[in-house]
């Protein structure tokens, strides 16, 4: 059980989904979290599992030991302006916001203030999240709170801080380029005799088995693909018309476009 206290600044998309994925792991009681929003209507509903709300970001900061900075970049400094005269020195920041370095937080709040940038993805509200984790902080007991946090959500590492952006585009774009395929693969399950719904279900579970062969088994993607092609067959028709069609290369120039975009 986490013992201290959450505060996160930002209830959208991603402030939400890393409250409610918290509270999933039941490994922190409820009201240890506290989300802020200036529109607070859109964030009541997370008073009815006990995550308390507030429209104010200093009542978020006030008494916790952790502060989640999860605000659209164009808002983070200015959210950090309004904070930084009641940040205390033993708390701890954590931003997910895109393209907010360390050092430019630090700029704003103080050196001595230890801050951490976290890249999860939205499957953080299920538990599942990919989150890529650094720091310039060089305190064990900061990183151990900081990853005892993200390690209830999901898978995490530590990175580099110059691979964040590259981790917002294959992390956190992934998840939508993954449903993507689903969605597609859904149509194409459509079009040969299925009905929507059953269709979804095949092809969502089959990513997600998918996934889990590579996770747990270690292996190359090409070693499993291998298991179920065999000498003309239809797997490695299909395959190779997806690839005649561009599948891989529009699949990597799209990431490649992401990551220019940031």
């Amino acid at each position: 059980m986490l013992s201290f206290s959450i505060g996160i600044i930002g209830g959208g998309n991603l402030g939400r989904s890393i409250a409610l994925g918290l509270l999933e792991s039941k490994k922190i009681l409820p009201d240890h979290i506290m989300v802020s929003r200036r529109r607070l209507h859109l964030i009541e509903d997370l008073q009815a599992h006990g995550i308390r709300i507030t429209s104010d970001n200093l009542e978020v900061v006030e008494g916790k030991k952790v502060i989640i900075l999860a605000v659209e970049p164009h808002q983070a400094p200015n959210v950090l302006k309004e904070v930084s005269p009641n940040i205390r020195k033993d708390q701890v920041i954590i931003s997910v916001v895109t393209g907010l370095s360390v050092r430019g937080i630090a700029e704003i709040v103080g050196d001595q203030i230890s801050v951490f940038r976290a890249m999860p993805n939205t499957a953080i509200a299920i538990r599942q999240s990919m989150t890529c984790i650094s720091t310039e902080d060089f305190s064990q007991e900061n990183e151990d709170i900081v990853f005892s946090i993200f390690d209830q959500l999901g898978k995490t590492i530590k990175i580099e801080e110059e691979l964040m952006n590259a981790s917002t585009v294959l992390a956190a774009c992934g998840i939508a380029y993954a449903l993507r395929f689903i969605r597609a693969a859904s149509q194409g399950g459509i079009e040969i005799g299925f009905d929507a719904a059953t269709a979804q279900l095949i092809s969502a579970q089959t990513v997600k088995g998918a996934a889990g062969l590579l996770i747990e088994g270690g292996k190359h993607p090409e070693f499993e693909i291998d298991k179920v092609t065999t000498p003309m067959g239809c797997t490695i028709a299909g395959l190779n018309e997806m690839e005649h069609q561009g599948f891989s290369s529009s699949l990597i120039k799209g990431i490649l476009t992401s990551y220019l975009k940031i």
